[in-house]
């Protein structure tokens, strides 16, 4: 038995409030790990070359306003590069927190699309939010756009790391049958 199961188990035997608090270390650390996946997808897509040329043309769709700011790089390129790097990092977290956070059996076939619509719905509101805060920071702070576009994505992935564990908590409830 591996030290992290355990731990688990040691976690287990104390009780549900431990057993939580435990699972939610757990997710912190999973959580800081998509964001660094996040943040590195968005620096590396956000400087390809044909997606950089994108940068002065606005995006206006619905709710979602990528405007074109004037010495900065920002339009289509940043909906295509934030949202882009917000999906890989769901996906990466789904799977570690299922199978190492929450030490999972529950169904993959009824868990992930509901997990899938809850992200689609994160993703947009993340996708209406990064922009708003990307812009307040270049216009009323004066920050560059790159450092404007970090701020904007912590904020972003902030908030999803709050709403998706209770989500995945109740999601991943059916623990592993021990072997």
């Amino acid at each position: 038995m591996g030290k992290l199961n355990q731990i688990d188990k040691a976690a287990e035997n104390k009780g549900s409030g431990i057993n939580t608090l435990w699972q939610f270390i757990k997710f912190i650390v999973v959580s800081l790990g998509a964001c660094i996946v996040q943040v590195v997808t968005l620096a590396i897509l956000y400087n390809i070359p044909a997606i950089k040329e994108l940068s002065d043309t606005a995006f206006h769709w619905w709710v979602f306003d990528y405007p074109v700011i004037e010495g900065e790089r920002c339009g289509l390129a940043l909906f295509i590069s934030a949202n882009a790097a917000n999906v890989l990092a769901q996906i990466v977290a789904f799977f570690i927190n299922k199978e190492k956070t929450f030490n999972s059996s529950a169904n993959t076939a009824i868990t992930l699309p509901i997990y899938i619509v809850f992200t689609i719905a994160l993703v947009c509101f993340s996708a209406w939010l990064n922009p708003v805060i990307f812009q307040l920071c270049v216009n009323k702070f004066n920050l560059g756009s790159g450092l404007a576009l970090t701020i904007a994505t912590a904020v972003c992935s902030a908030l999803q790391f709050f709403l998706y564990f209770p989500v995945d908590k109740i999601l991943f409830h059916k623990k592993k049958e021990e072997k």
